[in-house]
């Protein structure tokens, strides 16, 4: 797909435009994706335009909120953390969003996918490969084995057992991290319930989409 088109669909999403260069990861990006879902299915978006608004379009919002200009974190910043805003766990990676989008918004991250299937997990490694991301672990298991270090930040998008998913999250974010959740409007209080020690701020509206919502937590006290 043309840079500029691919720009022209994500102004609705952010502020500024993108780089050159973020818009050409994100066109190889989507050629590996149309490539291997011919094969294994790792998304049930399969027209490329509406990739580039359903699937980067909604993790570069998520991005653009958690992160200031000057690469301070914005939306849900905590009063004090582990010194760990410089790390991110995706939870569930998939077909790696929001997470790979992130990577790209904000290079500097060190970026952890979890992904339980295999082939997902290998798609990921060779996104990874092919753009070459530094800094950016696959984890190839169920998060409960993950045994890494924790994150300022973990991402979820498009996950399985809702609830379950969140008490594994609370586990992997550090003390002041947050929990950045993709979700419907409906599930957020879902999330409220299932981590009611999370200082939850308001859902903001994703564009071009009914229900869903950014919805981000803060860990204030010790998580979990």
């Amino acid at each position: 797909m043309e840079l500029s088109r691919i720009a022209e669909l994500l102004r609705p999403f952010l502020i500024a435009p993108l780089a050159e260069t973020q818009l050409e990861y994100i066109s190889a990006y989507i050629d590996l994706l149309l490539r291997w879902n011919a094969r294994i299915n790792l998304t049930a978006v399969r027209q490329p335009e509406e990739i580039v608004t359903r699937h980067f379009g909604e993790s570069l919002f998520a991005a653009r909120h958690l992160f200031a200009d000057d690469h301070r974190p914005s939306l849900g910043r905590p009063e004090q953390s582990e010194g760990t805003d410089d790390r991110l766990i995706d939870l569930g990676s998939g077909a790696g969003f929001p997470g790979l989008p992130i990577k790209i918004w904000r290079p500097d991250l060190r970026v952890t996918l979890i992904e339980s299937n295999q082939k997902k997990a290998t798609f990921l490694r060779e996104v990874v490969r092919s753009l070459e991301l530094k800094d950016v672990a696959v984890f190839g298991g169920r998060a409960e084995g993950y045994s890494g270090d924790r994150a300022g930040m973990v991402t979820l998008r498009a996950v399985e057992r809702f609830e379950e998913a969140l008490s594994v999250a609370s586990h992997l974010v550090a003390l002041g991290g947050r929990i950045v959740l993709l979700i419907g409007q409906a599930q957020c209080a879902a999330a409220r319930e299932a981590l009611p020690r999370h200082k939850w701020d308001e859902p903001v509206p994703i564009p071009h989409s009914e229900s869903r919502v950014l919805f981000v937590g803060g860990a204030a006290g010790e998580p979990g």
